[in-house]
């Protein structure tokens, strides 16, 4: 079971002792975005406060695959993608996805620009550089994307 979680808004040490009592497969929850486009983005969301999240359940359950995600063509650079990737990783996530942002309505932000195939594969390639366990970096990837084939992955490595 993959668990897809907010940031807790502040209830992060509450919400921790929850999923102490049942602790999921795989600890999913998306970054979305780079800094810089985090208020325009993300409103209400704070960056260091979701990797503060991903590295203390990590530290909770290193028996457990962290996971993160990033939505591309919002505006940010692939310098920007990278320091993310490093930031997640610093923070004992495993597994990445990446994807091609889609504005779902005329009320979301705009695509800033279409990510090509061959960008999405150069990041996969520095991700798993990285250390990454599992990556999934592709126009379509979402954060579910194989998620059962992505934790399947990480949990052969680490045995």
């Amino acid at each position: 079971i993959e668990v897809l979680v907010p940031d807790f808004r502040g209830r992060m040490e509450r919400a921790l002792e929850i999923m102490d009592q049942a602790p999921p497969d795989v600890f999913n929850h998306n970054l979305e975005t780079v800094p810089r486009l985090y208020r325009k983005a993300r409103p209400g969301a704070d960056y260091a406060w979701s990797l503060r999240l991903l590295r203390e359940f990590g530290q909770r359950h290193p028996e457990v695959p962290t996971k993160s995600g990033l939505m591309l063509g919002l505006g940010e650079t692939f310098d920007e993608i990278v320091a993310v990737m490093r930031d997640l990783r610093a923070h004992g996530v495993q597994m990445l996805t990446l994807g091609q942002y889609l504005q779902p309505s005329l009320h979301h932000l705009p695509v800033e620009r279409f990510v090509p195939p061959e960008e999405f594969d150069e990041l996969a390639r520095v991700a798993e550089s990285l250390g990454f366990a599992q990556v999934a970096s592709a126009p379509m990837v979402r954060s579910s994307y194989h998620a059962d084939e992505q934790a399947r992955g990480v949990a052969e490595k680490q045995s």
